[in-house]
């Protein structure tokens, strides 16, 4: 007697449940990933002024500006310089240790007055921005250092010794438009 073989029938998976495994794992990563948001540049804007009320007058002696042209090159009071030249002038510029008749009169009568131009790149305006705060953090630094023996960032936050500081060297910072 001869046996016949039978055709084996071929193995299958059943992909009945791919679905839902694919779907609970699409589930799970978008639970589980967080997503970078760019927060930006973190500045305190003043509050605006009242459209009747005229702004008060600037005199020309305690403002510093600062120009960056669409090559990224930097102009302080119609004077070329160099990026890395911008925070020594400025720092000179708002304390006026020698009293120059050129200089503003006081930190806190001192105005920094950025301008760029549209074309002007991005990172060369985020640069001299930076420049900008760290002259205040410089001086601000100092003054802690001289007053209470630690830097400024030490300071406890709101404190007294904190808003004395602050006072001394306010943060006066023009951001003025791009020309077209």
């Amino acid at each position: 007697m001869l046996l016949k073989k039978r055709k084996r029938e071929g193995a299958e998976i059943n992909g009945s449940s791919m679905a839902d495994i694919a779907f609970l794992l699409l589930i799970f990563f978008l639970v589980t990933t967080t997503i970078n948001v760019d927060t930006g540049i973190g500045m305190v804007l003043p509050p605006p002024l009242d459209e009747e009320v005229d702004p008060p007058p600037i005199r020309e002696r305690n403002l510093m500006n600062i120009l960056v042209n669409a090559q990224g090159l930097i102009l302080m009071d119609e004077q070329p310089v160099s990026i890395n030249e911008v925070k020594d002038k400025l720092i000179e510029f708002i304390d006026n240790p020698t009293n120059n008749e050129e200089l503003s009169i006081s930190p806190e009568a001192a105005i920094v007055s950025l301008k760029t131009q549209r074309e002007t790149p991005y990172n060369i305006y985020i640069d001299m921005l930076d420049e900008v705060m760290s002259a205040y953090k410089d001086l601000r630094d100092a003054a802690s250092r001289s007053n209470y023996g630690v830097e400024y960032a030490r300071l406890v936050e709101n404190s007294p010794q904190q808003e004395q500081i602050k006072d001394m060297y306010p943060k006066k910072i023009s951001i003025a438009e791009p020309d077209s």
